[in-house]
């Protein structure tokens, strides 16, 4: 008898641990949330680096900001990275990104020919890479993204050609020529008043755009050809310096400013009538189709589109609109459209 009450509580003792084990199965086997899909467990894996040439410029915080939130809502995760404008440590910041074995790298290239050898070996390690805004050259990225740099050179020059019908002089302060998108704003600058009577008397690319040069550009512009009619500034960071020095000699609202991004001080001068224009380009669509083609790219999605030739390899190319701002379109555009609000572009007014 004591024999079979042994075998009878050992038997129940087994069906109790099954019982347990079952449970347990059941409640914590299958790792996910009943609202869970497939699309979402896989996502969560995704990693993204986005290597920033630095942060000096406005706009750049923005696209972060715009491109980090979209990806994350997503279900991927972002390293962002910032060069602090040198080309070294872009390159090493971009070799950390492939130690890190992320999905793909969005790269703002300082110098767009500088980082071909870098590029090409992340994609040898599978990674996919989509070249922000300036196209890098000769190094086969699987997207470039960016808006028609052309068309905002000749948006520029067509608002100067406007309030100079008869000609006048002109000083061109560009950005770098290790930035193709500068080149192409030139190049869309000078298409549109060839065969006019405007004539560009003083011309300068600023090195790594940094701003605080257009300053003394003007000092040197002005004592070699003081007769100034316009200045086409390569954006609204420079045309900020380049405001100060009009100032400073007596000339501010005397000679037409162009520039790009729409910088809210770049607002603010037009409302106040010393800055003719400035080209807008939503960097909110540009950093949220960067995000969503990189989320694309990473699930092995086709991303045909048009393409662009970077010096050797035809790439794939989506290309955004800019459009430009003028005091008669300003609360349209930039306030309309949720860019800036009226009581900061009209602060001082």
């Amino acid at each position: 008898m004591l024999k079979n009450n042994k075998k009878m509580k050992g038997i129940k003792n087994i069906i109790s641990i099954m019982l347990i084990t079952l449970l347990l199965f059941t409640t914590f086997g299958c790792g996910k949330s009943e609202g869970d899909s497939p699309e979402e467990e896989a996502d969560e894996g995704i990693k993204i680096g986005m290597c920033f040439d630095s942060f000096v410029i406005e706009r750049w915080i923005t696209d972060r900001d715009v491109f980090v939130s979209t990806a994350e809502a997503q279900g991927a995760s972002v390293i962002v990275q910032s060069a602090n404008a040198d080309v070294e440590t872009q390159v090493q910041q971009i070799q950390y990104l492939i130690d890190e074995k992320v999905d793909v790298i969005v790269v703002i290239p300082i110098d767009v020919s500088a980082l071909s050898d870098i590029l090409v070996k992340a994609k040898e390690e599978g990674i996919k890479v989509i070249s922000y805004d300036r196209l890098c050259q000769n190094s086969d990225v699987d997207l470039y993204i960016s808006f028609d740099n052309r068309r905002v050179g000749y948006l520029m020059a067509d608002a100067i050609v406007s309030e100079l019908p008869e000609g006048g002089n002109i000083y061109m302060i560009a950005g770098p020529e290790t930035d193709n998108n500068a080149d192409s704003v030139v190049e869309g600058f000078e298409e549109r008043i060839n065969g006019t009577n405007l004539k560009v008397t003083y011309k300068t690319r600023l090195d790594s755009w940094d701003a605080s040069l257009g300053y003394t550009a003007i000092g040197d512009a002005l004592q070699k050809n003081p007769d100034v009619d316009a200045i086409m500034c390569g954006n609204d960071d420079i045309a900020t310096q380049v405001f100060i020095a009009l100032s400073e000699n007596r000339l501010a609202g005397e000679v037409l400013l162009t520039g790009q991004d729409s910088d809210l001080a770049a607002c603010q001068r037009i409302v106040k009538g010393t800055q003719l224009m400035t080209v807008f380009k939503s960097f909110e669509k540009e950093a949220e189709t960067a995000a969503e083609y990189a989320i694309k790219l990473a699930k092995g999605e086709d991303v045909s589109s048009d393409t662009i030739n970077d010096g050797i390899y035809d790439v794939p190319y989506i290309e955004l609109a800019p459009q430009a701002v003028t005091i008669d379109n300003i609360d349209e555009v930039i306030i309309n459209s949720g860019t800036r609000t009226h009581d900061e572009v009209y602060m001082d007014n």
